[in-house]
This record gives structure tokens, sequence and C-alpha cells, in this order.
């Protein structure tokens, strides 16, 4: 069987409940609980998004959301986000080194987090799109969007690390 790509106005999502969604293709068929995932989940934020049935087998592949119209971009973009829910680092506050373990006291998107990275080099990753990934002891991440955006003392903080 070959896979089903979706591009365009080729299909209509419909949210379901939690991240699931229901697709109608425009020429009749139509998948209902679908659970959409990222194929490149650190590279690809917006392109090549699988649907998963309830036992996880592929029924279609979206090529890039961008070409999705407007209300259906929105409902995978919400499900996807929700799935993918990387909390947005807005401002370091502390950061200190004991034994070689990072401990930083971060501001983000969901509030202030205090969390320890055992190993700056593997755990801090710098992005070629320029956004920042954060790994800490816990297996929590963290992302720094954009590192223009923060100001110098946090700048400065994340510079003495990368």
């Amino acid at each position: 069987m070959s896979r089903l790509y979706i591009e365009g106005d080729m299909a209509r999502f419909i949210k379901a409940e939690a991240n699931l969604i229901n697709v109608e293709l425009y020429d009749g068929i139509k998948f209902d609980m679908l659970e959409p995932r990222r194929l490149f989940p650190i590279s690809g934020l917006n392109k090549y998004i699988t649907l998963l049935d309830s036992e996880g087998n592929e029924k279609a592949i979206i090529r890039d959301l961008d070409s999705l119209i407007p209300e259906s971009k929105k409902v995978v973009t919400d499900c996807l986000n929700e799935y993918y829910m990387i909390p947005k680092i807005t401002k370091l506050v502390d950061s200190t080194d004991k034994f070689g373990v990072l401990k930083w006291t971060v501001e983000t998107d969901h509030g202030i987090k205090t969390f320890d990275i055992r190993n700056r080099y593997s755990d801090i990753k710098s992005l070629f799109d320029g956004r920042i990934l954060i790994r800490d002891s816990d297996d929590n991440r963290y992302e720094i969007p954009d590192t223009s955006k923060l100001d110098k003392k946090s700048q400065y903080l994340l510079y003495l690390e990368l």
C-alpha cells in the first residue's frame, strides 16, 4: 500500500478529543481519532507530520503544515503543541556549577523552574535554526527559541556554558 500524502486543501481536520483529530478528505475518505506526530520532532516542526490510528498504524502524512487551510493547520498545530509541550525559557535567573553539575534557575512560559544539568556538552544543544535545546537530569526538555531575545544577563550566563 502506498503512502497517502495530504497537502493544501485536499483535507479538512477537525478536533476530536484530547490530542486526537478527525480527517475528512475531499474525495470522501474519512479517518477518525488519529494522533498527529512529527516524524522529525527537532528539525522538522512543520514538515512531515504522520497521522496514526489507535494501534499506531500510519494512515497519512501531512507534507507541510503551512500548506493546509488555516483552520485545519490550527487544529493540527494545537494537537502537536500539546503533545510536544516543551517549556520555553525566557530568562536565566541563576546558574551555578557544583562538582561539574550545573544548577539552573530559569523563567519559562510555564513559570519558574530549577533543574540540574549533568553534562553541559551533551545536554545543551545549539540547533542550526538558532534554537537551543536543554535536557535536565530528570530527562525533562526545555527550549530557548531565540537567544537574541534573552536579556543581557541571560545571554551572558548561557554563553558561559556553550
